[in-house]
């Protein structure tokens, strides 16, 4: 978490960096804001459906769906700000939007990454919970405890990234106004230190449930079948979540900090880090348009939540041409919502 540390973010602070800025041409920056936008639509509909269909299920929620539940929460505090880094780009590289703002973005864009990252780990651990000592387990899985865990890590990360809304983080170059939390974040040894803190327990967690999950699956569970394919599938991809969205950031992060303004590096190779650095920085942004695959594989009610919309939505299509096939489609939308 860079936040930690309270040096002067990467800023040129000689002749010789400044011949070395980071350089945004046209047609990145057009990509960059089209991507943004894409990602904020996807992500904004997914993320709105999953936290409607969470908030109306009755009756016990698993754990599992709480965490996801929070999860949907933290996508959207941080999908509401994709615009601004849309506008960002589209701008030639200019933020318009004053001092506030950019503090805002810089503070959600952490609290989203870091909270996505544990809770996917959480969601990880209760899945091997479930899969390696489904009985055993049992009086742990609750959701009341799975909602104690979820508010102990969002004060965590709060609590973490408040600095970044009490700093500056705006700064004149070149005549343009930027936002230092954009692909300019603080590039010191100590912010190193903080980035492996951040990611790494929370990626070796869901790492080691992953493998502990295979293990046990190989050896023979007891559990049903169906059961053991979407616990597969729901680590898998959280898997991927993490190997495509966080780790090539923390890598191009780690990375651009042991490397940037070193002084036997050429200027080419320093763009080639800030480019790096802008690449991944806004792949962690596809976490959000991803991890409503998450809520699909991995929470059964919301499954049965999408398949009843999507067979509703059939059959309202249906009967408005065709009256005398009601009743097929009233015993096909209940097939499939049993399914």
């Amino acid at each position: 978490m860079d936040s930690f540390t309270t040096e002067v973010p990467f800023l040129p602070s000689n002749q010789s960096s400044e011949a070395c800025t980071p350089q945004e041409n046209t047609v990145e920056n057009m990509i960059f804001g089209s991507y943004y936008i894409l990602v904020f639509l996807l992500a904004l509909n997914g993320n709105s459906l999953a936290l409607w269909i969470f908030s109306r299920q009755r009756g016990t929620s698993s754990p599992a769906n709480v965490f996801l539940l929070h999860l949907a929460v933290a996508d959207l505090s941080y999908v509401i700000i994709l615009p601004l880094r849309a506008t960002y780009h589209l701008t030639g590289g200019h933020w318009p939007f004053g001092e506030v703002p950019c503090r805002v973005a810089g503070f959600l864009f952490y609290v989203n990454m870091y909270a996505s990252l544990y809770f996917l780990a959480c969601v990880a651990g209760d899945r091997y919970l479930a899969v390696v000592y489904a009985v055993r387990s049992l009086k742990i899985r609750r959701a009341r405890y799975a909602h104690i865990v979820s508010f102990s890590l969002w004060v965590l990360v709060t609590v973490s990234m408040a600095p970044l809304l009490v700093t500056k983080q705006t700064a004149e170059v070149d005549g343009s106004t930027v936002c230092l939390q954009l692909y300019r974040e603080k590039a010191s040894r100590r912010a190193l230190v903080s980035l492996a803190v951040a990611f790494t327990p929370a990626f070796l967690a869901t790492l080691s449930c992953y493998l502990l999950i295979i293990h046990s699956l190989w050896k023979g569970s007891r559990l049903e079948p169906a059961l053991k394919i979407r616990a597969l599938r729901t680590i898998g991809l959280v898997m991927f979540i993490y190997v495509v969205c966080f780790l090539p950031y923390h890598v191009s992060r780690a990375t651009f900090i042991l490397g940037y303004g070193q002084p036997h590096l050429s200027c080419l190779t320093q763009r080639g880090l800030a480019l790096a650095n802008r690449l991944t920085s806004s792949l962690t942004c596809l976490n959000g348009a991803l991890d409503p695959l998450v809520y699909l594989f991995g929470a059964e009610k919301f499954r049965g939540s999408v398949q009843r919309l999507l067979c509703r939505d059939k059959a309202a299509g249906s009967g408005a041409t065709s009256g005398d096939m009601k009743g097929t489609h009233e015993s096909s939308i209940s097939a499939k919502s049993e399914f």
